[in-house]
């Protein structure tokens, strides 16, 4: 057995090399004596990864007059402004989820009343986006 420290990514570990005889190989695959293999020791414990900002998530129960989230996702823009009139099919958000954009549009002509979520919210299906009046 020989002991070795070995950097992957920065990050050193110390590990216990076993040098194999021929006879002694696994499953009858001569190795020569001078190959070094890896024993399966424990590593040292790697560093627990930086914990990731909690999401916002944007839910309030949709009424008459909403537009709400057709997906889980995060909010990347509103398109639209409190007294704006839209017509139907106007965009008014664009939600990302897995790395795709999906486009959300006025089902309806109105008048924005209110924006209820924000450019990076994260917002789960059925969450109110906009307020129409």
């Amino acid at each position: 057995m020989k002991r070795l420290r070995v950097t992957v990514e920065g990050k050193v570990y110390d590990v216990l090399v076993e040098m194999l005889e021929e006879a002694g190989s696994p499953a009858g695959n001569p190795v020569p004596a001078s190959t070094p293999v890896a024993a399966p020791v424990a590593a040292a414990p790697a560093a627990p990864a930086p914990a990731a900002p909690a999401a916002v998530t944007v839910h309030k129960t949709a009424g008459a007059g909403d537009i709400v989230s057709p997906l889980a996702g995060k909010v990347v823009s509103i398109d639209v402004k409190v007294g704006q009139a839209v017509d139907e099919g106007t965009q008014v958000a664009t939600l990302e989820a897995m790395k795709m954009n999906t486009y959300v549009y006025a089902p309806r002509a109105g008048r924005v009343t209110a924006v209820v979520a924000n450019p990076g919210d994260g917002v789960e299906e059925g969450a109110v986006l906009v307020r129409l009046g």
